[in-house]
């Protein structure tokens, strides 16, 4: 019996060491990336022109895991990685070819992994880069978080997430910048993971710059006020470029209802969520910049589904992504295409614009 009583403590002391050894590992490892300046590959020198029609396309890629059939663990699903990572490369094919066919002149992309366990090590922005070659862009990239090892869920670890924003421009990129972003203080910050914006600088042929934002903000959080925060921060930033003479638009994930409350356009869901509040009243007051966010009234299109399992008919779907562009941005048309969430939890999302004099 007491040989019985030993036994079972000594296992018990030892996964007690094991739950503190990765409490600790975590903390001692999680950090932030911080201010960086970024490097631009490509060496375009053409330059933007002035009352030129052009398209922006952004969006959020899922990490090239939310095929249509796909459920993720944080929004109430089973999966923590891609199904496998041949369905992981397919996808991901599937991908560039929807963004080689919209050949838009410049594209935010969200959730682009280039190290995570969850999507087996690969790196996607290697793939994008590869395939859109033929669209002749200059990229840059962005790591927005580079997180821990989470051990959960336990039968099949999410694992360690290296993940960032890639912009694409069929101009020159001058230079570029990533700004870091407030998070959650303590231990929340673990799941808040880190968050950031990057900014690149476009020649125009006024002697001006076009600064095109990427940014995917915080989900995640327990305090509602730290997206704000973020919001805050990022249109005081570019109202700031707006004000040294430059044109600003920032295609991305805002984690926001964008339309206040979009079950008025795609009705009530089976199930309710809080986690995407309207944009705060009066953000955008006494600024130079104002929201697209894309809706078509006559056959509305959500830009996003909460991945709580497949994508069915009564799913929680909202307009999360969006653009936000100074008044010297003519604004000709934006829409959502319809994908039907085959291959990421969001649609992407489209503006055609021009710059004004």
């Amino acid at each position: 019996m007491k040989k019985a009583f030993k036994v079972i403590l000594c296992v018990l002391l030892a996964v007690l060491m094991l739950g503190v050894g990765y409490f600790v590992y975590v903390l001692i490892d999680y950090h932030r990336v911080g201010n960086e300046v970024i490097d631009c590959y490509g060496g375009k020198t053409e330059k933007v022109k002035i009352g030129e029609d052009y398209d922006a396309v952004s969006w959020n890629i899922g990490f090239g895991a939310y095929e249509s059939d796909y459920g993720f663990f944080m929004d109430g699903g089973t999966e923590s990685w891609a199904w496998s990572k041949e369905r992981l490369h397919a996808n991901m094919e599937k991908i560039t070819d929807l963004l080689q066919q919209q050949n838009a002149q410049f594209m935010t992309l969200q959730e682009v992994d280039t190290d995570a366990t969850r999507t087996y090590h690969t790196n996607e922005y290697a793939m994008l880069q590869e395939r859109l070659s033929s669209c002749h862009y200059d990229d840059l990239y962005v790591c927005n978080y580079d997180s821990p090892f989470l051990m959960y869920p336990l039968t099949q670890p999410h694992g360690k997430s290296v993940s960032g924003i890639a912009t694409f421009s069929q101009f020159g990129i001058r230079s570029a910048e990533r700004v870091e972003l407030p998070v959650e203080h303590g231990l929340m910050k673990l799941l808040d993971l880190d968050r950031c914006y990057s900014k690149g600088y476009i020649p125009v042929e006024n002697g001006k710059e076009l600064v095109l934002y990427n940014t995917h903000l915080s989900a995640y959080t327990s305090d509602g006020q730290i997206a704000t925060q973020q919001l805050e921060m990022l249109l005081q930033d570019m109202q700031g470029e707006y004000e040294a003479g430059n044109y600003v638009i920032c295609g991305g994930d805002f984690n926001k209802d964008l339309l206040g409350d979009s079950s008025q356009y795609f009705g009530k869901c089976e199930k309710e969520y809080t986690w995407a509040q309207p944009l705060p009243e009066g953000i955008f007051d006494g600024t130079n910049l104002k929201l697209v966010a894309p809706l078509d009234e006559e056959n509305p299109v959500p830009s996003g589904r909460n991945a709580d399992g497949p994508y069915h008919k009564g799913q929680f779907v909202l307009t999360i992504d969006g653009f936000v562009v100074s008044d010297n941005v003519e604004v000709t048309g934006s829409d959502v295409i319809d994908t039907g969430f085959a291959y990421s939890d969001h649609n992407p999302i489209h503006m055609s614009f021009k710059l004004a004099k």
